[in-house]
């Protein structure tokens, strides 16, 4: 693991140098990090992913919404209680039936043969906000 990787995400700062992908990608060996890492500490990396490429916020928390069933407000709640991936999960109200639309790579995992469905969901995620970063139109990310 890269030592700039030691201290753990949760100590990560947006526009410290690394990006949500190399975060999750250097623990993808060893889920339990991953899924113990809260949603809060990556949350601003898709934010300032998305921004870059002239998006908004509000299409990243279109597409967590889209994907988990949350509203703004129980987002946000989870984001201040600095929820982690498992529980985030865990407690959505329902996972977007067309989620088995979400297919390709991500940091070089095809999402739809990764076996563990938490990292699935959290590859998922990520897959999304790379399609917004990339302009890809909100129709299409949500697979409308």
């Amino acid at each position: 693991m890269r030592q700039t990787q030691k201290a753990g995400a949760e100590s990560l700062k947006p526009g410290a140098g690394l990006n949500h992908h190399l975060i999750i990608s250097e623990m993808f060996m060893d889920n339990s990090k991953v899924f113990k890492m809260s949603v809060a500490s990556v949350y601003p990396h898709y934010i300032q992913k998305a921004e870059k490429k002239g998006r908004t916020k509000e299409e990243v928390d279109t597409i967590f919404s889209w994907l988990t069933g949350y509203d703004k407000e129980a987002l946000q709640q989870h984001l201040d209680s600095k929820t982690s991936f498992q529980d985030f999960f865990d407690q959505a109200p329902q996972l977007n039936p067309n989620v088995s639309k979400i297919t390709g790579v991500i940091c070089g995992y095809r999402v739809e043969e990764i076996e563990d469905p938490l990292m699935q969901k959290i590859r998922y995620l990520d897959k999304l906000i790379d399609e917004l970063a990339k302009g890809r139109a909100m129709e299409k990310i949500l697979r409308q």
